[in-house]
């Protein structure tokens, strides 16, 4: 159901059982998936494309233009996934001419009055808590949990399964599995509870607790530290750490700070 006070494009595509909110303005370069609910006063712009059964509600603008100054007109977008929620006021801007899509993947939460800049791209099954600001060319992998009043500096990546501990500020990039804490922000552990929700067996869950400490713990320097994840047993793990580390050419969080 579409309200008579909503203005919808005509040019706009809109799928099955699609209900729309007074209030509600969505532009005609859109594209919205079956059995989503889009409530009073949400602005849809040019170039949202919006899966199947996802829920938005009041005050959420989805797909403005960038905030970005290098930005020239050019023709980009926000997808989202399918039955993705994004709470009030969240703000989702269009990519630019460098990934020229922003993304959010299927079964994830944006809380309230989350930003997704330009660019950045969020995987699965993600929760992002409320005020969190991501910056533009962020990414985000699966199953990532953002407490709230996180901030993210551009260009950097969070791996899948990890969890970032509300009002931190990061500024290096945060590698698969672990949890991240304090300031500077700093590797608190093996994100051991997410894990074993998500189906890791304890054997998994101990050898990347090994992986981990051989990094952070028993080593002075992450080169020492790589060489003795080398020794370890081959597993899927194991190899997604080491790569994530190999292409962190901006550098990876440190270890547990001491005084």
């Amino acid at each position: 159901m579409i309200s008579l006070l909503a203005q919808v494009d005509s040019r706009a595509q809109i799928g099955m059982n699609v209900e729309i909110g007074p209030f509600t303005t969505i532009s005609g370069n859109v594209v919205i998936g079956d059995g989503t609910w889009i409530g009073p006063n949400v602005t849809i712009m040019d170039g949202a494309r919006i899966g199947k059964g996802c829920r938005i509600f009041p005050g959420a603008v989805i797909s403005a233009i960038p905030q970005d100054l290098k930005f020239d007109g050019e023709e980009t977008t926000v997808e989202v996934g399918d039955n993705t929620t994004i709470r009030e006021c969240c703000t989702l801007n269009r990519g630019t001419k460098d990934r020229m899509t922003t993304k959010v993947g299927s079964n994830c939460l944006l809380m309230a009055y989350v930003h997704l800049a330009h660019d950045a791209f969020v995987g699965d099954n993600c929760v992002i808590a409320n005020s969190a600001n991501i910056a533009g060319h962020v990414t985000i992998g699966n199953w990532v949990v953002i407490e709230g009043v996180v901030a993210i500096q551009q260009f950097i990546e969070v791996g899948d399964h990890a969890f970032v501990a509300g009002g931190s500020l990061v500024r290096k990039n945060v590698p698969p599995f672990i949890k991240v804490a304090r300031e500077p922000l700093s590797y608190i552990g093996v994100n051991s509870i997410g894990l074993r929700r998500r189906g890791f067996t304890d054997d998994q869950v101990r050898q990347l607790e090994d992986i981990y400490r051989a990094l952070f713990v028993y080593n002075k320097n992450q080169a020492q530290g790589v060489s003795e994840i080398e020794k370890m047993a081959d597993t899927a793990e194991k190899k997604q750490v080491l790569d994530f580390i190999a292409r962190s050419d901006k550098g990876i969080v440190k270890g547990a700070q001491t005084t």
